[in-house]
Formats: C-alpha cells, sequence, structure tokens
C-alpha cells in the first residue's frame, strides 16, 4: 500500500470518531434539556401528584330523639350500651379484614350469653362464609380449581364465584369453634363501607370484652371500642304499637326507600324509623350526625382526622297522650273484654280514643285484642287508624245534620216512627213506641225511620207518610246524586275521609259501591258505608266543638334536646291546631241538644248510664249489624255479629274532653252493652284525674270536678 493512501485513511478515522462524539454529544444534549424541563418546567406539578392526600367526610349517627307524654313523663328512652365498632380504611382487602377478624376474636365472642355456640353457628353462618374463609386460607390451592382456559371466558366475579363451588362440603365440614368466631366477626366486617363505622357488636358487650378491645386497639385497625344505644320502653307495650320501630343496623334503611335516605345524607347501615311515630318523625327524632374529615394518602392509609361537624342528638318531641290516662283506658278496655268474651265467641278486640275536642290532641288511643288460645291480652291501638268497621246509629249527628244542610228537612221538622215497607223491605226503628218526634227527639230516641226520610228526600222521594209496600221512588241519577250528598256533607265532619292525623297511614273506611235505593236508606243509620275510630273520634269532636274539623294529632311539641338528662331542653317547634274545615253552624247546636237528650234525658238511649253525671256529658249510642269471616278447615264462613259503638264529650256547655268507642264481633241478642261501660268509666277516669292532679297541684288543668261512679244499666235500646 502507497503511502499516501496510508495517510489518507488515518485522516478519515478520527473525523468518524468525532461524528460519533457530536452526536452522542446531542443525545445529552437533549436529555439534559429533558431533565430541565422535567425539574424547572413541571416539577412543582410532579412533586404536589407525589404527595397529594385525598379527603373524604364521613358521618357518624347520634342517638335518636326521645319521647315524653304531656307529663313530661318519659315515653321512649336511649339506653347506652357497649359497642365493638369497625371503620375500614379504603382499599381494605379480605385478606386485611381476616387478620382483624382473627385478632379480635382474641378478645370478643359473637355467641349470645346462655346459647350453645354450635347451635348458633349453625343457624348464623351460611355456606358462602364458609367457604369465603376456607378460601383466604388456601387461596393457591383454590385458585388452581379453576383452570387458565375457563377463566379466559369469565370476569373476575364470575372466576371466585365458580372457585367457592369448586370447595367441598367435606372441606368445611371440621372448622373449629374458634375458626367460626373468626368466620363470624368477619361477616360482620365485610358489612362496613369505607370510612364508614359499623357495628360489630353492640348487644351482650361484657365490660371485660370492652375493656380488652379498647387496650389493644393498636393491634386492631379500624376497630374502636365506643357507646351505642338501644331503645328502652318505661311504659312496656303500652302505646307501643302506634310508637312503632327502628331497623336494625343490619337492616339499615329500607331498600325500596335507598335513593330518598342516600340523598338525605344517610349511610346505608343507619338505623331508621321503619313504623309508627319513629317514621312519621324520623326528620326530627334523628339528629344531626357527627361528621369527621379523613385525610388519607393514595393507597388509602389514613394521616389525619378532623371533626368539622359536631353531633347533635335527635329532638325530643312531647306527645299529647296523658300515659296515666292511657294507661286507665287499656285497662278498662281489658277488664272489659274479659267481662264479655264469655258467650261472645267472634269477640276480640275493643277501640277507643280520648281526645280534646277543641284542639284535635290525642290523650289516649286505646286498642286491646284478646287471644282465646293463650288467653293473652295484647296492645292493638294502630286499629283505630287501620280498621273499619260499620258504626250505625253514632252517625246519626251527620245525617240529620245533611238533611238540614241541604234543605230536605227544617228545624223542628216532625216525622211520625211508623215501619214501612218499600220495594218489599222492611224499613223500621228497633225501639217501638217512638211515636212523633222532631229532629232533636230523634235523635234522642234514635229513630231509624225519620232518617229513612230524610235519606228519601235526599233523593227526591218526599212523599210522606210513604205509601206501605210501595216502590222507593228514586231514580237512578238521584241516587248517585244523593249518595254523592251525603257523603259530602259526612266528609265535612270527618267521616270517610282522612282525618289529616299526624301518622304514617290510615284508612278511609270503604264506600259502598252498590247505589240502590234502599241502600241509601241504610247509609242513613249508619248501616253501609265503613269508617275507622279515628274517624268517629274527628266527629264527634267537629260536632262538640261548633264544626270546626281539626286534624288529631299526637304530636304536641319538639324540643331541643340537651346534653344532660336532667330535663327538657327549650321548645323548637309548637304543634298548632289544624283546622281542616268548618261547617256550617246555623244547625249543629240542634245536634248538640240532641246528645244531650240522649245522654241525660229520659228516654235517651244512653241516660240510664250518664243520667246526672256532674260533668254534664253528651253524645250519642249505635249498634251496628256486621258480619264476621273467619277460615275453618281452610273455607272461609261468615258469622252474624254486632258492633257496639259510643261517641261522646263533656261538658257539654263547654267541652274539653271527647271520646270514640268501637265494640265490634259481639253475638247478636247479646244482653250487655260494653260501649255504655266504657264510655262512663272513660269519663269518671278522666274528671277524677282531672280533680286529683287540681288539689295537688301536680298538673293542673282545669277547676275540680266531682265525679261519682254510676252503675251501668243494660236495658237501653238504641236502633
Amino acid at each position: 500500500m502507497s503511502t499516501n493512501k496510508k495517510k489518507k485513511k488515518k485522516a478519515q478515522l478520527p473525523f468518524r470518531i468525532n461524528i460519533v462524539f457530536f452526536i452522542i454529544f446531542l443525545l445529552f444534549s437533549v436529555l439534559i434539556l429533558q431533565l430541565g424541563v422535567v425539574q424547572i418546567l413541571n416539577g412543582e406539578d410532579f412533586q404536589k401528584e407525589i404527595e397529594r392526600t385525598i379527603k373524604d367526610t364521613t358521618k357518624i349517627p347520634v342517638p335518636r330523639g326521645k319521647f315524653y307524654d304531656r307529663n313530661h313523663n318519659i315515653i321512649v328512652d336511649n339506653e347506652p350500651v357497649y359497642s365493638i365498632t369497625y371503620t375500614p380504611p379504603k382499599g381494605i382487602q379480605a385478606e386485611d379484614r381476616l387478620k382483624v377478624a382473627e385478632e379480635l376474636a382474641n378478645y370478643i365472642t359473637m355467641v349470645p350469653e346462655g346459647e350453645d355456640a354450635e347451635e348458633y353457628f349453625d343457624r348464623s353462618l351460611t355456606e358462602r362464609n364458609l367457604k369465603e374463609y376456607w378460601y383466604l386460607k388456601n387461596q393457591e390451592e383454590a385458585d388452581e380449581r379453576v383452570s387458565t382456559e375457563e377463566a379466559s371466558e369469565l370476569n373476575n366475579a364470575e372466576v371466585y364465584n365458580l372457585t367457592l363451588n369448586r370447595i367441598t362440603e367435606e372441606e368445611i365440614s371440621d372448622f373449629t369453634l374458634q375458626e367460626k368466631e373468626v368466620i363470624a366477626i368477619k361477616k360482620e366486617l365485610d358489612k362496613a363501607f369505607s370510612l364508614t363505622p359499623h357495628t360489630v357488636k353492640n348487644e351482650g358487650v361484657t365490660a371485660e370484652e370492652y375493656a380488652q378491645v379498647s387496650e389493644n386497639l393498636s393491634e386492631l385497625p379500624g376497630i374502636n371500642a365506643t357507646t351505642d344505644w338501644n331503645r328502652t320502653y318505661p311504659y312496656d307495650e303500652t302505646l307501643k304499637s302506634l310508637l312503632g320501630g327502628i331497623t336494625s343496623q343490619e337492616e339499615g334503611i329500607p331498600a325500596e326507600s335507598e335513593d330518598y335516605y342516600l340523598t338525605r345524607g344517610y349511610s346505608r347501615n343507619d338505623r331508621v324509623g321503619k313504623s309508627g311515630l319513629e317514621q312519621y318523625y324520623e326528620s326530627l327524632l334523628k339528629g344531626r350526625k357527627e361528621q369527621i374529615q379523613y385525610t388519607t394518602t393514595k393507597n388509602g392509609t389514613v394521616i389525619g382526622a378532623e371533626t368539622v361537624v359536631e353531633g347533635e342528638s335527635g329532638k325530643d318531641l312531647v306527645l299529647s297522650i296523658d300515659m296515666e290516662l292511657q294507661e286507665a283506658v287499656d285497662e278498662i278496655l281489658r277488664e272489659e273484654l274479659k267481662n264479655n268474651v264469655s258467650g261472645n265467641p267472634h269477640l276480640e278486640d275493643m277501640l277507643a280514643i280520648v281526645l280534646d275536642p277543641n284542639t284535635g290532641e290525642l290523650l289516649a288511643v286505646s286498642g286491646q285484642h284478646y287471644d282465646r288460645d293463650s288467653s293473652e291480652f295484647s296492645n292493638v291501638a294502630f286499629k283505630n287508624l287501620y280498621d273499619a268497621h260499620m258504626l250505625g246509629s253514632t252517625i246519626k249527628g251527620a245525617t240529620v245534620l245533611s238533611g238540614l244542610q241541604s234543605g230536605v228537612i227544617s228545624p223542628g221538622q216532625v216525622f211520625y216512627d211508623q215501619q214501612f215497607y218499600g220495594g218489599g223491605t222492611l224499613f223500621r226503628s228497633w225501639t217501638t213506641g217512638i211515636g212523633a218526634v222532631d229532629d232533636i227527639n230523634a235523635l234522642k230516641r234514635s229513630s231509624n225511620v225519620y232518617m229513612f226520610y230524610i235519606a228519601l228526600r235526599m233523593g227526591g222521594d218526599y212523599r210522606y207518610p210513604f205509601p206501605s209496600r210501595s216502590t222507593l221512588a228514586i231514580d237512578n241519577e238521584s241516587k248517585f246524586e244523593a249518595f254523592q250528598q251525603f257523603r259530602n256533607y259526612f266528609a265535612q265532619l270527618g267521616l270517610g275521609v282522612e282525618t289529616g292525623v299526624d301518622y304514617p297511614y290510615e284508612a278511609t273506611g270503604f264506600a259502598g259501591t252498590n247505589p240502590q235505593a234502599g241502600n241509601l236508606l241504610h247509609f242513613a243509620i249508619g248501616q253501609y258505608d265503613t269508617y275507622t275510630n279515628i274517624q268517629q273520634a274527628q266527629y264527634i269532636s267537629t260536632i262538640a266543638n261548633g264544626g270546626y274539623r281539626v286534624a288529631p294529632h299526637f304530636l304536641k311539641e319538639v324540643r331541643e334536646p340537651l346534653p344532660t338528662d336532667e330535663k327538657l331542653g327549650p321548645i323548637y317547634e309548637a304543634k298548632h291546631t289544624d283546622v281542616l274545615n268548618r261547617i256550617d253552624t246555623e244547625h249543629i247546636d240542634r245536634i248538640q241538644e240532641g246528645f244531650r237528650r240522649v245522654f241525660q234525658e229520659q228516654g235517651g238511649t244512653a241516660r240510664s248510664t250518664f243520667a246526672g253525671k256532674p260533668y254534664n256529658p253528651a253524645g250519642k249510642t249505635g249498634t251496628a249489624e256486621s258480619r264476621v269471616y273467619k277460615n275453618v278447615n281452610g273455607e272461609i264462613v261468615g258469622y252474624d255479629t254486632i258492633n257496639l259503638n259510643l261517641v261522646g264529650y263533656a261538658p257539654f256547655d263547654n267541652p274539653e274532653v271527647a271520646f270514640a268507642v268501637i265494640v265490634p264481633g259481639l253475638s247478636r241478642g247479646h244482653s250487655n252493652y260494653p260501649n255504655y261501660t266504657i264510655g262512663e268509666k272513660i269519663l269518671d277516669t278522666y274528671f277524677e284525674m282531672k280533680k286529683e292532679r287540681a288539689s295537688g297541684k301536680s298538673n293542673n288543668n282545669g277547676e275540680e270536678v266531682e265525679a261519682e261512679s254510676s252503675e251501668t244499666e243494660s236495658d237501653d235500646t238504641d236502633e
């Protein structure tokens, strides 16, 4: 090779190396530039991302408000109890909960005191609970039971379920009691939502369990030993069927109302009112939850907690109920049931309501049921709002008032009470010898015939005296109009419509659907449509107070909660009288006078029971033929029975108390009148209590009134 060629080759080598170095230099320059961009321009943002935390707020339930009666006796209280809770952090895994359960099982037992452990676990643990535990303890072996090919065609949940299905019964059949204890605890832990306290155990937590858990919280992540509350009832079953109940934490909010509760700040495991007054006044009783803001890292680790809203117990409710009177009325009904079940095989219930006719305040709402198999009584006060019955003659005040208001009769209108046949049906009064009566004395003597003439005229048939064995001259159009007109007048008094009572549900009764002319006449004496006792109570109150239909109500006051139980807090809200409508008062004094004569004058259907009473009572008796249907060996059998009813108020000239009584299911041909006895005892008891309280100055309800007892006679005749 020539010398020139060698020199040329040597000259090219440094040039190529320089190019390589230059390229490397460019690459490093780009890298340095990129690092500069990351550190200088975006460094702060990336650092924030690294240090980013998450803030979550959880809401801690507070004790519910309490119930008091009108005299500030506590009806429903909260009893503090030890409670073990679990608040899982975000991102918690099943394996983590199992570790907590295994540790917690060293300090508590889920088996109720006195119960056999095996029986408890057999009842409370499902096959799935056992398989899930076995899976966590043998995960590698379990996962091998689903092939890769099978798993590729399923989602994660389906793969997991298939894996559990392939765990055999034999593999889950030999768990020890200690292992079952762990499974039972884990079952509760699995129900908890992240950052939301869930009660693991709050029944039967012993002082030793509470202390041991408290001492070992550092080993039990998410577990806390705290206090919870349970509802207690100092008056036992008295009024309990109306007070209602609350859900357990396991039940939580009702599934059918989930959206309603969740949008109002509830958690799924919150206890809420599920019936009665607990449900109706849920928004007041629930209180304000304590809100704690947790600060967590991206992986869910809690690094801080702060109370952002202080919790406050629910509002306390003062009811209009007088529990002393309530207990007395309950006992009156039980005594009369006991005295009358013999010879009356279909008599099971007695119902009574006592209220202030001027304000609608319910003083006592009683219902007693007698179980013939066990010979025991139970509280069914809710039937005053739920069950509808024929009322018979108690509604005749509404019939006369309808006649006067519609103009088909005039004040003082006289009809001669004489039976007649109309369209082949006999229409008569139950009492003979009534003779000629005007509107007032028709109520006093409980004349059916007088009411029939009002119904005939409402239907356009003005013949008088009615020609016996004639057809009722009421055409189809007139029948419909007469029924509607009657029901409109009755509704103004509270019959056949909602009363407006502060309760989740009330029945309105059954309106007959066969508008025949004869049924129009039966309607006028309370033998067609059905009504509830709360409607009957509103009706007599409207008569008593001079024509104001006021809504009956349980609530009297809402009170602010106090941190101590020494006394009630200040008034948050007072319940005012709610006047739903006012009827034409031009003729109501005639109904009132008729009712006074029923109770006080010779010939009045309840005179022998109430005449001479110092509290000057008025009211109306009622008897209705009815049928009771029962399942006898798979066959529905109807039995002819009678409902005995009574309404009243006192004093006549300045009413302060009214009552309504229904005694359904008595045998026809009965000889006793328990409705009279109940009404008498209610008024006697009310005024005796008033006198005692006034003299003792423990609860001044007004002037002293001398109350005397009176023998109840059963020879009065109603319809």
